[in-house]
C-alpha cells in the first residue's frame, strides 16, 4: 500500500484506534447454530496487531451496531480498552470515549466498512475503510486498506501507524532478540 506524506502525518498523531466489528474485524458473515449460538471468525493477524498497538501504548476500541457474545469474548482476550455493542448512535459513544481519555479528534483513527460508519469517519484524524467497504465509504476516507474486512485490515492500519510513529523497528528488534 502506497501512503502519502499527508497520511503519515495523520498517523503520527494517533493515540486511539477505534473500529467497527462486523465487516472489519470479521468478514461480515454471521452464522447461527442451535438455539442462540452465533459464530464469528476473527483473523489472528488483526489480534496480533491489536496486541502490538497495546504494547506500543496505543489504546483500542470497538463500536458495533450489533450485540455478540463472540465479539465480547474476543475483545476481552485482546484486552481492548473500549467495547461498545448494540450502538445506534456511534457518535454519542465516540464523544464519551474522547472525553474519557481527554483526546482530540485528530488523535483518533477509525476503521469501518459501511455507511453507518460515515459519521465517525468524517470526525476522526485518520479515517480508514477496509478494501471491501461500501463504495460510498471508500470515496470519503483518508485510507483504504489492501486487505478486506476480517482478513488483516486492522493489522494493516496498525502497522502503518506504528511505522509512521517510528515504533515498528523497535517492535521488530524485540522479536528478533
Amino acid at each position: 500500500m502506497e501512503v502519502s506524506e499527508k497520511i503519515l502525518t495523520k498517523a503520527r498523531r494517533i493515540k486511539l484506534i477505534l473500529m467497527d466489528a462486523d465487516g472489519v474485524l470479521t468478514e461480515g458473515k454471521v452464522t447461527y447454530g442451535y438455539r442462540d449460538l452465533e459464530l464469528k471468525s476473527f483473523d489472528v493477524k488483526d489480534g496480533a496487531g491489536i496486541d502490538l498497538a497495546r504494547k506500543a501504548g496505543i489504546r483500542t476500541g470497538i463500536i458495533s451496531g450489533r450485540q455478540s457474545a463472540a465479539l465480547q469474548r474476543r475483545a476481552k482476550e485482546l484486552r481492548i480498552d473500549e467495547i461498545h455493542q448494540k450502538v445506534i448512535d456511534k457518535v454519542g459513544i465516540y464523544k464519551e470515549i474522547v472525553g474519557k481519555y481527554s483526546l482530540r479528534d485528530e488523535e483518533i483513527a477509525y476503521i469501518g466498512d459501511d455507511i453507518l460508519d460515515l459519521p465517525l469517519l468524517s470526525r476522526v484524524g485518520l479515517s480508514t475503510a477496509v478494501a471491501d467497504a461500501h463504495p460510498e465509504v471508500k470515496k470519503r476516507v483518508d485510507l483504504v486498506t489492501t486487505s478486506a474486512g476480517g482478513q488483516g485490515a486492522v493489522r494493516e492500519l496498525i502497522e502503518l501507524i506504528l511505522r509512521a510513529q517510528g515504533r515498528w523497528d523497535n517492535i521488530l528488534r524485540e522479536f528478533l532478540s
